[in-house]
């Protein structure tokens, strides 16, 4: 029987139906739009058309299959979509759930380390830390909520494990995602990095994670698929070694945060569309998501890929496909 993919449109997604496929397993996507999409070329995947806010298209997708592997979300990082991004992130997330227990199958949950506590430059967060201390923008809240409302859920008598990816890049972006910052520091070649720092990881080894949280991980238990923690000025220095552009020359300021993300909400409310820099987005640059995936290394046999390797073969695959790194 196959494995229910959502959001296999995605980043994340879009990998694992691909991971899946190289095992050997019968995929079954679940799509709003069954009309031919790139992410899909030449890959053998049963389609079924749906949206996971609709409980009778998922319970339709979840019909006959043995596993769900729940990926999609809305992620947007600033103050004004809380009720779209609960409505996706929480709504959605427990209808996946309540069918995968009326249907007595395993689901994965892909949330995010930003549902996870805060770490530090010297104390990387993990599983147990105390989810405290994260801005409390829309899509930390919802991705919290979600878990919240998940946990509920498997304490009904869902089988369901939970993983927490950090910042990934690799290939087969083709929104682009999260590679929208490598593209991002690679053509504007900004003077100033945020202050803070990420915990960047291959995509292949979350694709990977999340199989072995399907084969071995343990019910009702959060696996953080972390990387290497680096500071955002590393990071983007790193993206410009790469690319061969210019680096920036110094983290971003106090001040030079403060009037960022005061213009950013400006302009956001002038244009009514909030933009990609807000005072949210500028604040969560400023924080270290710095995370230890200690536990799924040890339960899952987690591997982690230097930092390098990781964005040469993200880079490398955008050079592929011109027309998603120019979007």
């Amino acid at each position: 029987m196959p494995i229910l993919v959502t959001g296999g449109t995605g980043f994340v997604g879009n990998n694992v139906v691909r991971a899946l496929l190289e095992r050997g397993d019968q995929v079954r996507v679940l799509v709003r739009s069954t009309a031919p999409q790139p992410c899909f070329e030449d890959l053998d995947v049963e389609f079924v058309e749906g949206d996971i806010c609709d409980s009778d298209s998922v319970t339709t997708a979840c019909e006959g299959v043995d596993a769900v592997i729940h990926v999609a979300a809305m992620v947007q990082i600033g103050w004004s979509q809380l009720e779209r991004q609960r409505a996706v992130n929480v709504g959605g997330t427990i209808n996946v759930a309540r069918t995968a227990l009326a249907n007595e199958i395993r689901m994965v949950y892909v949330s995010s380390v930003d549902a996870l506590g805060i770490g530090s430059e010297e104390q990387p967060a993990n599983e147990e830390s105390p989810r405290t201390g994260k801005i409390q923008c829309s899509y930390v809240v919802s991705k919290s909520e979600s878990e919240q409302e998940l946990q509920k859920v498997i304490s009904d008598g869902l089988d369901a494990v939970i993983v927490n990816p950090g910042f990934m890049l690799g290939p087969y972006d083709w929104k682009p995602s999260s590679g929208r910052m490598l593209l991002g520091v690679t053509k504007k070649q900004p003077l100033i990095a945020p202050s803070g720092g990420m915990t960047l990881c291959h995509i292949k080894d979350v694709t990977a994670g999340i199989l072995a949280a399907l084969e071995k991980g343990r019910a009702g238990r959060n696996y953080i698929l972390g990387g290497t923690t680096m500071p955002y000025f590393d990071a983007w220095r790193l993206f410009a070694e790469v690319a061969g552009t210019k680096p920036p020359k110094r983290r971003m300021g106090p001040v030079i945060m403060k009037i960022a993300g005061f213009v950013g909400d400006c302009v956001s409310k002038l244009r009514c569309r909030e933009l990609d820099i807000n005072s949210a987005a500028i604040q969560m640059g400023a924080q270290f998501h710095y995370y230890d995936s200690s536990r799924a290394i040890e339960e899952l046999g987690y591997v982690i890929t230097d930092s390098r390797t990781t964005v040469d073969d993200a880079w490398n695959w955008f050079q592929t496909q011109p027309a998603v790194a120019r979007s």
